[in-house]
């Protein structure tokens, strides 16, 4: 499929973009003050080795939940329960943005060890999270375009064909109008179909690159005060982002290969960030100009890109869909839901 070609190369072109712009030690911000109490690398790297693990389990089993969801009934992804989950989730997915990878942005762009002229003269996050937000819609609203061209046009084309053909009889005709039904019916399942493929690829494109990047800030990092709850925080992140993302994907109806692609993609990318980091430790600065500048823009196209898929492509499209709309009872709840998730989610802001 096109469309997963482009999203594992533009994963790659991002990882590229971090690895490109590692910059040496020695380009540090001299602003920075350390604790040198809690500075231990031995330590460090323990912890590092722990959160690896741990949050490679997390987000692995946090994706997985919904894909096995199939096999336990009350769980079914036309049930209630499933619903209020995807919903939880969502809140989650929406504080990841606003909460997390946001005030991240803005700290890195407005860091003292930046020049004055122009990051502090401009509000570069907020501009870039839009521009990131105007993107992903155009992304959302052209692959929509694109399959409704080149895959419905066809099928259209046979059912207006069809409604000028003249019919003999009362049961043809009947007939008939059944086969025209049955046609739209099918673009309607085939097109809110691809909706979901292109929304559980943008959005897995979104915490792909904010995981690289926590991954590593935590894997070039020493101290090990910091790292401690940061794995709990970063486990209790990972599976309910992953449990959003794990409700796209199984909506989407991939195939196997696809479905393994996917989630291997989003448990590993974490971990691979703190091993990128570990591995990176001696070369990379967090505070350097060049890093600060890189990360504080990548944070800020994933801020916007996940504040809009939970905005518009997940808690819209639900609250909007018949469903949620035909019961104000499980709308309410769904409600308490995001907020549950949402809320947790921003407690975790004062550990990650």
């Amino acid at each position: 499929m096109a469309l997963a070609r482009n999203h594992r190369a533009l994963i790659l072109l991002l990882l590229l973009l971090l690895l490109a712009f590692v910059t040496p030690a020695l380009a540090q911000c001299e602003s920075d003050t350390v604790d040198r109490k809690c500075h231990d690398k031995e330590k460090s790297l323990k912890l590092k080795i722990i959160a690896i693990c741990s949050i490679l389990f997390s987000s692995a089993a946090g994706v997985c939940l919904p894909l096995l969801s199939r096999f336990v009934p009350v769980l079914h992804p036309n049930g209630n329960l499933f619903l209020l989950v995807k919903a939880f989730a969502s809140g989650v997915i929406l504080a990841t943005g606003y909460m997390h990878v946001l005030p991240d942005s803005f700290n890195d762009l407005t860091s003292p060890c930046l020049p004055e002229k122009p990051w502090k003269k401009f509000p570069f996050t907020t501009f870039v999270a839009m521009l990131s937000a105007v993107v992903t819609l155009m992304v959302d609203s052209l692959a929509m375009s694109w399959y409704k061209k080149r895959v419905r046009g066809d099928k259209v084309l046979t059912v207006r064909s069809d409604r000028v053909e003249k019919q003999s009889g009362d049961m043809e005709k009947f007939g008939h109008d059944q086969s025209n039904k049955g046609h739209w019916e099918s673009e309607q399942e085939s097109e809110s179909l691809m909706r979901h493929r292109v929304t559980a690829q943008v959005l897995e494109l979104g915490i792909v690159v904010h995981s690289v990047v926590i991954g590593l800030a935590m894997g070039a990092s020493d101290n090990f005060c910091t790292i401690r709850p940061l794995i709990a925080a970063l486990c209790f992140h990972q599976l309910f982002e992953g449990m959003g993302l794990g409700g796209c994907i199984l909506q989407s109806e991939y195939k196997l290969k696809m479905k393994a692609t996917m989630v291997f993609l989003f448990a590993s990318t974490t971990p691979f960030g703190i091993a990128l980091g570990i591995a990176l430790s001696n070369v990379y600065s967090e505070t350097s100009p060049t890093a600060l500048i890189v990360v504080g823009i990548l944070n800020a196209c994933s801020a916007g890109l996940l504040n809009y898929m939970a905005l518009v492509d997940l808690l819209a499209s639900d609250f909007m869909g018949p469903k949620l709309q035909g019961s104000m009872k499980l709308q309410m709840r769904a409600y308490v839901a995001v907020l549950l998730g949402a809320g947790g989610m921003s407690l975790m802001a004062k550990w990650a």
